[in-house]
């Protein structure tokens, strides 16, 4: 089994590079002139991809092969108050990113805010949600990257568990084709847990993204090691391997605030758990405060306790 580390948006080997700096809507209005507003977005927008680029060429140099790309990449994008033809000025820059990812074999995807619902109760939220996620697959068009997933919680809790996911399953039938086919579903650590996320992603034919650590916290006494191979199942029609989140509470064992690092015994035993439950490849995005750091310090943990695995490089181990 062939497992890679990922790592979210910021490399904090690379000082003052960040792919997500910000154009609020409040400094944008006080700006005088539509010249000047544009301007604005242009300027930091060709900064963010500037440094998204130098991003994925910090992760070919340090053989990381799995990333998550920030969703605030182009300014105001998808704000209703702000129209903007992004992809008229920066097409080029965004087709030479998704060259990059392409020649790198590199996995990228999106984890579109908390405040994308896709079942929600209320119909201005859907609409956003579908201007935010179609913004998301516009993006990976850009870059001609057709392996683009887009993650998401299950969302709204309104009516109780079971009308919400009767709920988000009609829904998301109605989305554009171009979105659903890029959902992937997460369980979260309040109300769905991983045997609800199951459930919808059978249902809808999606995979699933098992989030370790949101189990921890949400569960109904289910154990991981009786639902990971059937987790694992719903990638069998994807290209790409299954996913999963790994974190370390930040405090107590149940606390939701993620710590600077990974656990490395927590990591090992899942490590154990999955080559005793499934026999495959799978990629696990590392969600700690210190992003790259933590994912390099995982691996050296790992060489610390002796771990039985092949090292393949610097993000690459195989049990």
């Amino acid at each position: 089994m062939i497992i890679r580390l990922g790592y979210v948006a910021i490399a904090l080997n690379l000082k003052n590079v960040t792919s997500s700096s910000p154009v609020t809507y409040a400094t944008y209005n006080k700006l005088k002139s539509e010249e000047e507003k544009l301007k604005k977005l242009k300027s930091v927008t060709f900064s963010n991809i500037d440094d998204l680029e130098t991003i994925l060429k910090y992760n070919m140099e340090n053989d990381i092969h799995f990333y998550r790309l920030t969703s605030k990449l182009i300014p105001l994008s998808t704000h209703p108050e702000v129209i903007w033809e992004y992809e008229k000025y920066f097409s080029k820059e965004l087709s030479r990113i998704g060259k990059i990812i392409k020649l790198s074999n590199m996995r990228v995807d999106f984890h579109p805010d908390q405040f994308n619902v896709i079942n929600s109760t209320k119909e201005k939220v859907i609409e956003d949600t579908i201007r935010n996620l179609n913004h998301a697959v516009d993006l990976y068009d850009l870059m001609n990257y057709e392996d683009g997933k887009l993650v998401i919680h299950v969302g709204s809790s309104a009516g109780g568990k079971e009308e919400s996911i009767n709920r988000f399953i009609s829904n998301i039938r109605k989305f554009p084709k171009r979105i659903s086919k890029k959902i992937i579903l997460e369980n979260d650590d309040k109300v769905f847990t991983a045997k609800d996320v199951l459930h919808i992603c059978k249902e809808i034919k999606a995979p699933m993204v098992l989030d370790l650590h949101h189990h921890k916290c949400k569960n109904e006494g289910e154990y991981i090691r009786d639902l990971l191979k059937d987790i694992f199942n719903t990638w069998n029609d994807e290209k790409l391997p299954p996913k999963v989140h790994f974190s370390s509470p930040r405090e107590s064992e149940f606390d939701r605030k993620h710590a600077d690092y990974i656990d490395v015994e927590d990591f090992a035993n899942f490590l154990n758990l999955a080559k005793e439950s499934v026999d495959r490849d799978f990629d696990v995005m590392i969600e700690a405060k210190k992003k790259d750091l933590a994912l390099f310090k995982l691996i050296n943990d790992l060489k610390n306790i002796d771990y039985p695995c092949e090292f393949i490089d610097s993000s690459t181990i195989k049990i």
